[in-house]
């Protein structure tokens, strides 16, 4: 049974959902979307871990942080809140696109309370000069149209299928939701964010990265490179997937998954490719 629970976070409320058994595994969505991105993944999960799947602030039923300035320090603060509620020491987290942004500053302060994470989909190096242009005149694309309006724009180039169509469809139905304020606050944090591939260097717990080999937001090579950077590292390619895997390559995104978390052991220490 899932149970739908919620934190008081920064003055506003954060909502999550909890279901399964056994170790616990913290699924962190990306930009623009909500928990139920994952939907097919906890269904596949569940029998056998404790899974945690926040409504990340600004999506889903979790409200808007009104500080001035939030950085994904913050958002994994956020995360940090619910597993203290929760009553979890230690957990594994998977984080998808800005998911494992979030992944990473929560590594990098809460290392101790991490058995594992993975970045599907995701980077540790902070944006380059054309990124953050990029990323600013998307901001002023939402200021002007709106958040629909963007959204209808960037989300098809998020799959490498034309057969894929209906998923980014529901995908935009989905983001009418969204208020323009909070994509702009994610925009604003994924510019700000640092450079985070020390925390790959120094990490002593196994790392998962989850690839998409027609990726255009988050660009194979670069992901193909900082997966040789950890000691322990798990790296599989999605071959018929861009940026969306969950959605695009389910089965085989759910059998990466599953066999990642299998794994975890204290003698697990070699670096697997797919």
């Amino acid at each position: 049974m899932t149970h739908n629970r919620s934190i008081a976070f920064r003055n506003t409320d954060i909502h999550y959902k909890i279901t399964g058994k056994g170790l616990p595994v913290v699924l962190v969505h990306g930009f623009a979307e909500d928990s139920d991105v994952w939907d097919r993944q906890v269904e596949f999960l569940k029998h056998n871990y404790l899974l945690i799947i926040p409504d990340l602030p600004g999506s889903g039923r979790s409200g808007i942080i009104n500080d001035q300035k939030v950085g994904m320090e913050v958002y994994a603060d956020c995360i940090r809140s619910i597993l203290e509620a929760e009553n979890i020491n230690r957990c594994i987290m998977i984080g998808h696109s800005m998911g494992g942004y979030i992944t990473l500053a929560f590594a990098e302060k809460y290392s101790e309370s991490m058995a594992a994470f993975g970045l599907f989909h995701s980077s540790s190096y902070a944006d380059d000069a054309a990124k953050i242009e990029t990323r600013q005149k998307a901001i002023d694309f939402i200021r002007k149209s709106g958040s629909e309006a963007f959204l209808k724009t960037s989300i098809p180039g998020l799959f490498y299928e034309q057969g894929n169509s209906g998923e980014a469809d529901s995908l935009i139905e989905k983001g009418k939701a969204f208020a323009a304020e909070a994509l702009i606050q994610y925009y604003e944090a994924m510019i700000t964010r640092p450079n985070r591939t020390a925390i790959l260097k120094k990490a002593s717990v196994p790392i998962l990265f989850i690839i998409g080999k027609h990726d255009k937001a988050v660009m194979p090579g670069h992901s193909l490179e900082q997966s040789h950077i950890p000691h322990r590292s798990h790296i599989h390619v999605l071959r018929n997937s861009a940026h969306m895997g969950m959605l695009e390559e389910t089965d085989k995104a759910n059998e990466i998954l599953a066999n990642f978390l299998e794994s975890l052991s204290p003698n697990t220490n070699t670096r697997q490719h797919f």
